[in-house]
């Protein structure tokens, strides 16, 4: 016998919310105070190059050299990546979920920034509980960030579905531990390697998939 479902699990960057602008452009806006001018373009690979060492050297924020995401992110423009947008169809995708009797937790590669962030977005209130890489001291692809979500959640893999659009991070993981991992595709990547009832092309088809494993 099929187990129902019971919680909703949700990245949260590129599912829910997204940067507005590239990092370039934000961190030109923020040179411009200080009388610079530069090259967004250059900004932006310049950041990519950046970020990736610190990944490398530092990774999941530094946490195993006793840092926090706060210090792993100086020089970094403040507040960078609490300028977002939420996608237009996560709030209602949100509140179908709550409405069909489901619980709702986020496991996010971010740091404890994540929580003011969803604040800020309006989307908070929607989540029993928050799994950030950083507190967890693990990032997706690594399964141990879904067993911690598993303990909050209180049930077996069975009875949780997962939301996300990257590939590797929260589709195949997700699946591989038994969760009903379901990937965000906005731009069709997908449609030839991913089972249509696996796949979704915006969160407005979220709730007619929750809805056949809940029968």
């Amino acid at each position: 016998m099929r187990a129902p479902l019971q919680w909703v699990l949700w990245d949260v960057t590129n599912t829910l919310l997204k940067v507005r602008a590239s990092v370039g452009e934000q961190y030109c806006k923020e040179a411009e105070r200080m009388g610079l001018n530069l090259d967004p373009v250059e900004v932006d690979a310049a950041f990519r190059q950046v970020y990736q060492h610190h990944c490398s050297k530092y990774p999941n924020y530094g946490i195993t050299h006793s840092m926090d995401g706060q210090t792993w992110w100086m020089g970094v423009v403040q507040d960078t990546f609490s300028h977002c947008r939420v996608f237009s169809d996560s709030q209602k995708a949100l509140e179908s979920c709550s409405s069909l009797g489901l619980k709702l937790g986020v496991v996010s590669n971010f740091d404890k920034r994540l929580e003011r962030i969803l604040h800020v977005c309006g989307l908070l209130p929607h989540f029993s509980f928050l799994i950030t890489s950083e507190e967890a001291g693990v990032a997706k692809p690594n399964p141990s960030i879904f067993d911690q979500a598993l303990q909050k959640c209180g049930t077996l893999a069975a009875s949780v579905a997962h939301v996300g659009d990257d590939y590797v991070n929260d589709y195949l993981t997700s699946r591989s531990m038994g969760i009903h991992g379901f990937l965000l595709d906005r731009h069709n990547k997908y449609k030839n390697s991913v089972p249509r009832q696996h796949r979704l092309s915006s969160l407005e088809e979220l709730s007619s998939h929750l809805q056949l494993h809940m029968q």
